[in-house]
């Protein structure tokens, strides 16, 4: 059976890429044979959407792809066709992200996928394709974020909670995940004067410039925050950490900072503070369908549609230019059935 896909390949040199191409493909089955492992699920892919990684990959940027040829697309939203995995049937209705495809393995810029079902959930009833692909893995690691941030104890009595990268896809969806839930958000950005009004329209009640964050600070500084959830790394985490309540909780996924942390541990040892770690991509199957049905309860939907665009395969490469050039906001999802 013959379907449409994006396909990257690449040659490389020590590490430097020295060719790439990046074209829309007629393929066959046989084409995905390496994707399913010993349990392979073949899926009817109706959604998939560009994220800034996908973005890379489309454009040859280094680091992303390690396959070649390879199909791009970290996220996935589509129907089982068949399943050599006793744990999911034909017609099942399922969501893919992370588990390296778009980097390792074929991913979901395709109307067909092959994938093993270690990541696989199943997409909630009140959860429809498009939306489910509009929150993608962004979406996605804000849940897991907000679930860290329960786990811990911080609620929306403890005190007001940071969001850093606010205006990013993971910090977007955060900032509106725990609006709704009722905590008292502070959005912290570096674009507090441009992205103001959008980050208040998600429930933000202050927006921070991050420029107040990014020196490095005294390790202990005043007390603001009951919880933050951190995108960027680097001082601004440094600070969050020596500014958190005794016994608060940072969680952390993102390095648009860097990958340092200049901090000591005096957060640790005199305040209590927690730093947790969120990695999307090898979250446990059991951890990501408790993330999505949250996410189909917790998110406001009429707010996630006015943030989406929709284009097709051929559309795909416009917006991958598009997303590495910082011109777009929101989400990007890509109908593929």
């Amino acid at each position: 059976m013959s379907f449409r896909a994006i396909v990257i390949e690449q040659t490389t040199d020590r590490g430097r890429i020295t060719e790439h191409a990046a074209k829309l493909r007629e393929l066959d089955d046989d084409f995905l044979t390496a994707s399913g492992g010993e349990r392979p699920i073949d899926i009817e892919v109706e959604y998939s959407d560009i994220n800034y990684k996908d973005g890379m990959a489309i454009a040859g940027r280094p680091g992303i792809v390690k396959a070649s040829p390879l199909i791009p697309g970290i996220d996935l939203v589509g129907r089982v066709v068949s399943s050599a995995d006793l744990a999911f049937q034909p017609g099942d209705e399922v969501i893919l992200t992370g588990d390296g495809i778009g980097e390792t393995k074929h991913g979901g810029l395709s109307e067909r996928a092959r994938v093993n079902g270690d990541a696989l959930v199943r997409r909630p009833q009140s959860l429809s394709a498009k939306r489910a692909a509009a929150i993608g893995t962004a979406g996605f690691t804000a849940m897991l974020s907000v679930l860290a941030l329960e786990r811990a104890g911080v609620t929306r009595d403890s005190g007001p909670v940071a969001v850093t990268g606010a205006s990013g896809g993971v910090g977007s969806i955060a900032v509106a995940i725990l609006a709704k839930l009722g905590y008292e958000v502070a959005a912290i950005t570096g674009r507090a004067q441009v992205q103001g009004d959008f980050l208040a329209s998600l429930g933000a009640a202050e927006v921070l410039d991050r420029a107040e964050f990014v020196e490095s600070g005294a390790p202990l500084q005043q007390r603001r925050w009951a919880g933050a959830v951190d995108c960027v790394g680097s001082t601004v985490l440094a600070n969050l950490l020596s500014q958190t309540f005794d016994n608060g909780t940072v969680t952390a996924c993102g390095l648009a900072a860097g990958t340092d942390l200049p901090t000591t541990v005096l957060p640790f040892i005199l305040r209590g503070v927690s730093l947790a770690g969120i990695n999307s991509v090898t979250a446990s199957r059991t951890l990501r369908q408790q993330a999505w049905d949250r996410l189909a309860s917790d998110l406001p939907f009429e707010l996630l549609d006015s943030l989406t665009e929709e284009t097709t395969l051929e559309g795909a490469f416009d917006i991958a230019d598009e997303i590495l050039a910082g011109r777009v906001r929101g989400r990007t999802v890509v109908k593929l059935a």
